[in-house]
């Protein structure tokens, strides 16, 4: 789950972590009335949006009169913003954030990551603030310097300080972006956060080290311990096939193939992805059933799947262990007489009561495409796909 930049710097505050003074806005003339409260000469008008490079997009753009603050906030709110994060059509701003000016002498970056090779949270520091971390990690990789946290005594000040002192922060600022490093780093700890990111994180000319920006994500399956996160939930940032497919307690993804997959269990889901893509065709979707999947859960996966006006063909790709073959078989038979399934079905079955699904299926009357590998699978969807 994703918040907005100023949930987030909301967040961040309870920890100490200093950002400059904003008004979250849904309006031009909030936006107005949030420059006249905020006072000064220069005012920042940012899209908030669920994306990085929002300034290239042209997101966030400098005010420097309130007559300026309702141009740029008319310009912005509403738009279709198109940044590297989102799909070729944007993601429409329907939220502003109106923040006060800063003096800004250095950009720096700050994140926060569960690195799986040291199974520890990592702390990432550059002095190349503003830019994307990927294309640093790339062209520059001795610019960014980690430090692996022990999760029993947390990050420490000598860590924090070294860091700081990597990326070029003087000796006098060191105790306000120990105080930042720190905060940030107990904020992701405490809210079960999969990264966080200040970017940048900026050193003002009178030497104060500020969160210009701050992104958090969390995980999903721990959400349960923080109602307050969930209650930030924008619905509106979020794909509505993704948001339906919760409810059901299915994981969906929506990519820009064709070629529909419905698969029990996250790995295998992953590989029959890979697998498809082998044999040259592109996955419509991710769609894990889980190890529970009733008739009810595939009935509508299958038509969250068909809400993709994209799609030209389904690969259904199932392993028999918690859950039975003649159960998804009898899930696939009932929704695919349910939805008036129009589209070519491949299915492929192997497991616990295989021969029981093959046989439903066979029996069923309708123009299923069995498979007995991955590999033939793949062949016969795609080929499916591309007859139509």
């Amino acid at each position: 789950m994703k918040i907005h930049e100023y949930q987030g710097k909301e967040l961040l505050k309870r920890y100490g972590v200093a950002v400059p003074r904003g008004v979250a806005c849904f309006s031009v003339d909030e936006a107005v009335k949030a420059a006249e409260s905020l006072g000064g000469p220069v005012w920042v008008v940012k899209a908030q949006i669920h994306a990085g490079g929002r300034g290239k997009g042209g997101g966030v753009k400098l005010a420097r009169s309130i007559e300026e603050v309702r141009q740029r906030s008319s310009e912005i709110l509403g738009m279709q913003l198109i940044t590297h994060q989102t799909s070729a059509q944007g993601q429409q701003v329907r939220r502003l954030l109106i923040e006060e000016g800063a003096d800004i002498r250095k950009e720096l970056y700050i994140g926060l990551v569960v690195d799986r090779v040291t199974q520890r949270v990592t702390m990432m520091a550059s002095s190349e603030g503003g830019m994307d971390i990927e294309e640093v990690a790339e062209h520059s990789p001795e610019k960014i310097h980690k430090a692996a946290v022990d999760p029993v005594v947390g990050l420490t000040d000598a860590e924090a300080d070294d860091l700081a002192r990597k990326i070029g922060i003087p000796d006098a600022s060191l105790p306000q972006s120990r105080v930042i490093l720190k905060g940030l780093y107990q904020a992701f700890w405490d809210t079960d956060a999969s990264l966080a990111e200040i970017n940048p994180l900026i050193l003002t000319g009178d030497g104060r080290v500020i969160a210009l920006d701050a992104k958090l994500n969390f995980d999903s399956n721990a959400l349960y311990r923080h109602p307050d996160i969930v209650a930030l939930r924008d619905l509106d940032e979020e794909d509505p096939a993704e948001i339906e497919a919760s409810k059901f307690d299915l994981a969906y993804i929506q990519l820009e193939g064709n070629i529909g997959c419905l698969v029990n269990g996250a790995g295998l889901a992953m590989a029959t992805m890979d697998t498809i893509k082998l044999f040259g065709g592109e996955p419509a979707n991710f769609l894990d059933v889980g190890g529970g999947a009733t008739t009810e859960k595939v009935t509508e996966a299958f038509k969250i799947m068909l809400r993709n006006p994209e799609l030209q063909a389904i690969l259904v790709n199932i392993f028999g262990g918690i859950m039975k073959c003649d159960t998804i078989a009898e899930g696939v038979i009932a929704a695919s007489r349910a939805v008036g399934l129009k589209v070519p079905l491949v299915v492929r079955m192997k497991g616990t009561n295989e021969d029981l699904g093959k046989k439903m299926l066979a029996e069923s009357g309708l123009p299923i495409i069995a498979a007995d590998t991955m590999a033939e699978a793949a062949q016969k969807v795609v080929a499916a796909a591309k007859a139509r």
